[in-house]
């Protein structure tokens, strides 16, 4: 009997399927001292125990993007060891702060299916939890993914796609217990502006780039235990380049912002995203925001803005879209997310 896996293929997953995903993982000060070195991350929260402790919290949570790469990793040997890509997020929304010491495992329910024209592959959506070692939901969020099929003569499923909320409602995020930016230190933050600054439809160029590197990417996707086979292997591909993991390029992006959105602190929102064209070793990342919503919070001195990050590996700032409607080829990433910001 073999005892490798060779990984689910589209014909593998039936709707309301439950995977509990392998090998919990608990996180400490080293995935922070990586993320950090990985990408320009500075945003105060995550930086510092005192900023942190300042804003009513016991310290400094590991960064929420780098929970949501240790959460997503889990799962990719039983949802997308086999992706052709990672084709969009929704409803994604952090309930929890993660700490140095927490342990996160995750478990995903197959929520729709949909066999594509070709009959080669296919796209699977799940539902993802990430827990902590007290069983309390850290984050959720659906994902699809396009996947290959093992025998193309499989009979399809039936086509099910889920009904996707286009956005969270402010009301229904979740704020940290007990955060407070009622003393805010803008200075310690590193830029003066307030929520009150920013108006729905502002665009802001973060004008600094990052020079994709092979050897970063490949740090990046095992520190995070991301085995999707297109990440590492180049046989995968037709034209032999390894794919650039798409979380790295969220997190690039996430901290070229920090030029612009300093104050947009801790995300707790995840509302559409979509890995646009793919990412090679060599392309120089930058990136753009147009702030879509702004709303007022429960917490004290706590609001939430709503921000459409771009990714972009070239061209001018703030092209989304051609004529076609189609995304611009040099646009890597579009994402819309809620994050929270002193009023």
């Amino acid at each position: 009997m073999a005892k490798t896996n060779p990984g689910r293929f589209f014909e593998d997953y039936q709707l309301g399927q439950t995977i509990e995903h392998a090998v919990p993982r608990t996180v400490s000060g080293g995935e922070r001292a990586l993320y950090h070195a990985l990408y320009p991350a500075r945003h105060a929260l995550y930086s510092s125990d005192a900023f942190a402790q300042a804003s009513g919290l016991p310290g400094s949570p590991i960064d929420d993007l780098a929970a949501f790469h240790v959460i997503f990793g889990k799962t990719v040997p039983d949802v997308s060891l086999n992706a052709v890509a990672n084709l969009g997020y929704a409803e994604g929304r952090w309930h929890l702060p993660v700490y140095a010491g927490d342990t996160l495992r995750s478990t995903s329910e197959v929520i729709g299916l949909k066999q594509n024209s070709n009959g080669k592959t296919g796209v699977v959506y799940v539902r993802t939890r990430g827990l902590n070692q007290r069983d309390e939901t850290v984050m959720d969020y659906v994902r699809w993914v396009m996947v290959r099929k093992r025998d193309i003569d499989a009979p399809a499923p039936e086509t099910v796609v889920p009904t996707l909320s286009k956005s969270i409602a402010a009301s229904d995020l979740v704020i940290p217990q007990g955060l407070t930016f009622a003393d805010y230190n803008f200075t310690l933050a590193g830029e003066p502006h307030r929520l009150s600054d920013y108006t729905i439809g502002e665009q802001i160029d973060h004008v600094d780039g990052v020079t994709i590197e092979e050897a970063e990417h490949m740090i990046a996707t095992r520190l995070w235990q991301n085995t999707a086979k297109v990440h590492f292997d180049a046989t995968f591909r037709p034209d032999g380049q390894r794919l650039i993991y798409g979380g790295h390029v969220i997190s690039m992006a996430r901290a070229l912002s920090f030029n612009g959105l300093a104050n947009a602190q801790m995300i707790v929102g995840l509302n559409a995203g979509a890995h646009a064209n793919p990412c090679f070793s060599g392309d120089t990342v930058k990136a753009w925001s147009e702030v879509l919503d702004i709303a007022e919070t429960s917490a004290p001195g706590v609001g939430a803005i709503r921000l459409r990050l771009v990714a972009t590996k070239g061209g001018a700032p703030f092209v989304l879209r051609g004529e076609d409607g189609k995304y611009d080829p040099n646009v890597l990433l579009d994402l819309d997310y809620w994050a929270l910001m002193p009023l």
